[in-house]
């Protein structure tokens, strides 16, 4: 069964193929940072405009490499929320016209789904069950994943995401778009212990995070220095602000570890990127006898091949195809809205 996976919720455009037999045939992305940081964040009509311009060549570029042709093709998976509403109808438009053409069903993909399988995209893939933490730009949750579609919610940001306060402390740091990332990088040339900054709610008895106070704490620690900045200064409290993050995270997932008693913990979405979040789990992994799983670097940021194999995966679960042409995207589309068939 080859499925024809389509990514298009905020500001990357995927593109990829994935065999059910032969696993990932092939993918292809296109990133708009380079457009959006002239406006210091992502603009929706233009990321909507972009994806329209890419999604074909990909989809060449993608077939090239895999040796398949369209008519190939079984289904097609696509990312129906949530996201951006206009990036989302392009990529629903153009999976579902797609799919007309070829007479092929398709399967409308939650994108956090992708997210949370895209370990399995790996050589070493975690089985079920885990204990899962995504956490990316707009989402901190841990999961208990039982299987596909069986997903239990734990515990969930109350406010600021983590990868939310990345971006808005790189801001306060007077960091460029995406300041995440470059924060992330910054933080390796600062010195330990040079500033404390808060852990929120990291004794709150539960399994919760709250990030928005540790972004206001950034902005007070700014306040008290002169103008400009300096670069010891912006190393220094990258580093401090990292710390708190991966401090939190690591300790709140060591808690969902213990309250649900398993082995397997997969770390996935934008954040799961960051070096410093994944030695802190591997350390920890060794001292406490678990095991940790993360997607390959290039499936961390969003990508066609997760939405290939959530697709792919729902198929396998007898999770419903649909005929094509139909448009329905969901903006917001809550995680725990969908189950092992399907949307509830």
């Amino acid at each position: 069964m080859l499925i024809l996976g389509v990514e298009s919720s905020c500001d990357e455009t995927g593109i990829a193929l994935y065999d059910s037999a032969a696993g990932l045939l092939s993918h292809a992305l296109h990133s708009q940072v380079a457009m959006h940081a002239e406006y210091g964040g992502v603009v929706p009509e233009l990321a909507s405009r972009d994806h329209i311009r890419r999604t074909v060549p990909l989809l060449r570029e993608a077939l090239a490499r895999s040796g398949r042709r369209l008519a190939d093709i079984d289904a097609v998976a696509y990312t129906r929320g949530p996201g951006l509403a206009g990036a989302l109808l392009v990529g629903c438009a153009f999976a579902e016209a797609l799919a007309l053409a070829l007479d092929k069903p398709t399967v409308p993909v939650h994108h956090l789904e992708g997210h949370l399988l895209s370990p399995l995209l790996s050589a070493t893939p975690p089985s079920f069950p885990f204990v899962a933490l995504l956490v990316s730009g707009g989402h901190t949750q841990l999961m208990r994943v039982t299987g596909v579609g069986e997903y239990e919610l734990l515990g969930e940001t109350l406010d600021d995401a983590a990868g939310e306060a990345f971006d808005k402390s790189a801001k306060l740091l007077g960091l460029p778009y995406p300041g995440g990332a470059l924060l992330s990088k910054l933080a390796e040339a600062g010195t330990a212990g040079v500033h404390e900054l808060p852990r929120p709610m990291l004794y709150s008895g539960d399994l919760n995070f709250s990030f928005s106070g540790l972004k206001t704490a950034v902005l007070t620690l700014v306040r008290e220095q002169q103008e400009p900045l300096s670069a010891a200064f912006k190393a220094d409290a990258a580093r401090a602000f990292q710390e708190a993050i991966v401090d939190v995270l690591v300790r709140k997932s060591l808690q969902a570890l213990k309250q649900t008693g398993l082995k397997q913990l997969v770390v996935a979405g934008g954040v799961g990127a960051n070096r410093q979040l994944r030695a802190a789990f591997d350390d920890e992994a060794r001292r406490k006898r678990y095991r940790v799983f993360y997607p390959e670097l290039e499936f961390c940021t969003d990508n066609g091949a997760m939405i290939a194999l959530a697709g792919c995966l729902r198929l396998q679960a007898d999770t419903p195809a649909k005929p094509a042409g139909a448009f329905a995207v969901q903006p917001r589309w809550p995680l725990m809205d969908i189950s092992a068939n399907g949307t509830k």
